[in-house]
């Protein structure tokens, strides 16, 4: 009897013994919580867009070369300096074209002096033709030396003004507004009239953005910009916050035969001049808006071979691979066409170390915001 009992004992430890052995082995092998971002799944308007990458042009650039054949006396701006329309750029030395006037002035006040002579000696003929004193020949005569005279007179006159003229030319101006490129030239140096460059000028307020779409979407981006003006959102790689927006105001009037491809500008009023002439710049031509879309934040949408899907985590903070079907990504969202529901929270970081079932800590959630993006 006493074995028995002692049989009993020795089993019932063993079987306590095994017991707590695999409840410890068990524990070892749960997976620890993973840490993880999230973002919610939302219905929201979404723009439809056209993306493209574009390049920032000048709204104007002017070229500046002097009209006059001169030494540069002075520069009066420095390389990058914001000018104004009128502001001066160049002198060139003055000396010679002021000479050149005096003289031209000199020579048309002796041929108006001449011009009053023959003026007068042509009326005084006249008056005697009228008394018979004198041939109509010779009245003739005189007549045509006072019409030649005046039209010496006229000749001089226009030398003059071209005299005052290339005297302007001395002071080179900016002929818009904007910013000037380096130095063409330095004080010394002789230039040429209308050629070689002095410097260049570039208007950057407001400014383009040029892009290309492809050819089948121009029909219907011609319809409705005849219902409103389309908005254009430009971001320079890297600064996608930095959203500017603009409108569309050119549709080229050809399409490229070899691309298949058409030229857009946009304008963009650029007040802060964060877009620079010669910039690559994303483009996005908003067509339309799209009501109550469904989005969840790019990040949260993997590929594998099999296709699209997120990790939707569920009440118990455990997570759930569900395969989606994106429809198209716009900015930093992404909008499904199924998948999730509006509600559910999906991860945004942290999906190389899940698997099906995995607890998760979550770090931070993202709230998507109301509305248009």
């Amino acid at each position: 009897m006493k074995r028995g009992v002692l049989l009993g004992i020795v089993l019932l430890l063993a079987v306590g013994f095994s017991t707590t052995g695999c409840g410890k082995k068990e524990a070892q092998h749960a997976p620890p919580a993973v840490p993880v971002t999230a973002g919610e799944a939302v219905r929201k308007d979404v723009p439809v867009q056209i993306q493209a990458v574009g390049l920032v042009e000048a709204y104007r650039t002017v070229t500046v070369v002097p009209q006059v054949t001169g030494k540069v006396a002075a520069v009066h701006f420095r390389e990058g300096q914001e000018v104004r329309k009128g502001d001066l750029l160049f002198s060139l030395d003055p000396a010679p074209f002021r000479e050149e006037l005096r003289q031209a002035e000199a020579r048309l006040a002796k041929e108006e002096a001449q011009f009053e002579h023959d003026r007068a000696e042509s009326r005084r003929y006249a008056f005697l033709l009228e008394k018979g004193a004198v041939s109509r020949s010779e009245y003739d005569r005189y007549r045509t030396t006072e019409t030649t005279q005046s039209q010496t007179v006229r000749d001089n006159r226009a030398a003059v003004e071209k005299a005052r003229l290339n005297l302007q030319y001395c002071s080179i101006q900016s002929p818009i507004a904007g910013k000037t490129g380096s130095y063409g030239v330095n004080p010394g140096a002789v230039v040429s009239a209308n050629s070689g460059t002095l410097t260049t000028v570039n208007q950057i307020r407001p400014v383009y953005v040029r892009f290309s779409i492809a050819e089948n979407q121009l029909a219907d981006i011609r319809r409705r910009m005849q219902q409103s003006p389309l908005k254009v959102t430009a971001t320079l790689p890297g600064k996608e916050k930095d959203a500017r927006v603009g409108v569309l105001v050119f549709v080229d009037n050809t399409v490229d035969p070899d691309s298949g491809m058409i030229r857009l500008k946009a304008e963009f009023a650029n007040a802060d001049g964060f877009l620079w002439p010669g910039q690559f710049a994303n483009a996005a031509l908003e067509l339309t808006t799209q009501k109550n879309a469904l989005v969840v934040p790019s990040p949260a949408v993997q590929k594998s071979q099999e296709g699209h899907y997120v990790f939707v985590i569920r009440q118990d903070k455990t997570v759930v691979q569900r395969p989606v079907t994106v429809d198209r990504t716009v900015g930093p969202e992404t909008v499904l066409a199924k998948g999730v529901e509006p509600g559910e929270t999906v991860v945004t970081d942290g999906h190389l170390k899940l698997r099906e079932g995995f607890p998760v800590e979550i770090k931070e959630v993202k709230k998507a915001t109301a509305g248009k993006p």
